[in-house]
């Protein structure tokens, strides 16, 4: 009998969040646990993996379940491995898909969050019916997934695609990472609230922002300036877009993609942001890529692209 579910789950710095998911991209149920609550991986996968046997009980049972697909920062797909990430609390190599399979008894395919993300897009979104892409991911560290060809591009060890950690700025911001200067530094969610005590720090305008403990401040919190008019938040919007466009007209060199997906919480600001990263990223680019590359919001709620992404992985497991 065919098995009509698969599994996706996505690993993100903050949340992890799972659901089940049916053969038309219908996300049945899902449920979500702390990934920062959990200090040491296996107390995650315990827990992880309850979570996921609760839903797979209400749809009949892992009977029903063809895969299980994992999205998460770092994830080698060739592996099954989670390999050194900078944003999650466990360090080194987590064997992440084994574990999963060892408690559930179903097989498991992990690869990189962002790369899910992709496949959720491609499949269900933004990028239906497009061969080249790139899906950049913007919340708590900037992941990508590019596709070209129909196919996303692994690289020869299944790492490639980092765009998040090209270097921005020689010489800038420390990276989880080791490096500096990478763009994730810059232009994700915590890159906002990195520039906004920056700004804070050595400039003197007045901003809303100065009624806000220093340490505590987060990018929503300069949105909401943002619109209000603050001048200084508007301000750090920009230059986040600067960092972020003239990026991209890098990337649109490699690969020239039809379009490049924004995805992630940091898109909310919508055209906070949108506005001088579509300005930087024309004024940077090769005269014969502009007004030639699409830059859209992805069509897919946060929480299910990521989802949907890595339940794609889930029909087509491969054993490690």
């Amino acid at each position: 009998m065919e098995k009509p579910y698969a599994i996706g789950i996505d690993i993100g710095g903050t949340n992890s969040v799972f659901g089940v998911v049916d053969k038309r991209g219908h996300i049945i149920n899902q449920g979500s646990i702390k990934t920062g609550a959990y200090k040491e991986i296996n107390d995650f996968v315990t827990h992880l993996s309850a979570g996921v046997q609760e839903i797979i009980d209400q749809v009949g049972g892992s009977g029903n379940i063809k895969g299980i697909g994992v999205g998460a920062p770092n994830g080698n797909y060739f592996t099954g491995c989670i390999e050194f990430a900078p944003n999650l609390p466990w360090r080194g190599v987590i064997p992440l898909a084994q574990m999963l399979t060892d408690k559930l008894n179903i097989p498991v395919a992990l690869t990189n969050d962002a790369n899910a993300a992709a496949i959720g897009e491609m499949t269900y979104g933004a990028a239906r019916g497009m061969k080249d892409f790139i899906v950049i991911t913007l919340g708590t560290g900037v992941g990508s997934g590019i596709v070209v060809n129909g196919q996303l591009v692994y690289g020869h060890d299944g790492f490639a695609g980092e765009l998040g950690h090209t270097t921005a700025i020689r010489n800038g911001r420390a990276c989880g990472c080791g490096k500096k200067g990478c763009l994730e530094t810059y232009s994700s969610a915590t890159g906002v609230a990195r520039t906004a005590r920056e700004y804070l720090e050595t400039r003197k305008d007045p901003s809303l922002l100065r009624e806000l403990n220093l340490e505590e401040i987060t990018s929503k919190d300069v949105y909401d300036a943002a619109v209000k008019g603050d001048k200084l938040a508007k301000e750090i919007f920009e230059y986040t877009g600067q960092i972020l466009g003239e990026s991209f007209a890098d990337f649109v060199a490699f690969s020239s993609p039809e379009a490049i997906i924004l995805f992630g919480g940091l898109i909310k600001s919508g055209k906070l942001i949108f506005d001088p990263v579509r300005k930087y990223m024309e004024e940077n680019m090769l005269p014969i890529y502009r007004n030639k590359i699409k830059l859209l919001m992805s069509e897919l709620k946060e929480s299910d692209a990521a989802v949907l992404g890595a339940s794609a992985l889930g029909w087509e497991v491969k054993d490690y």
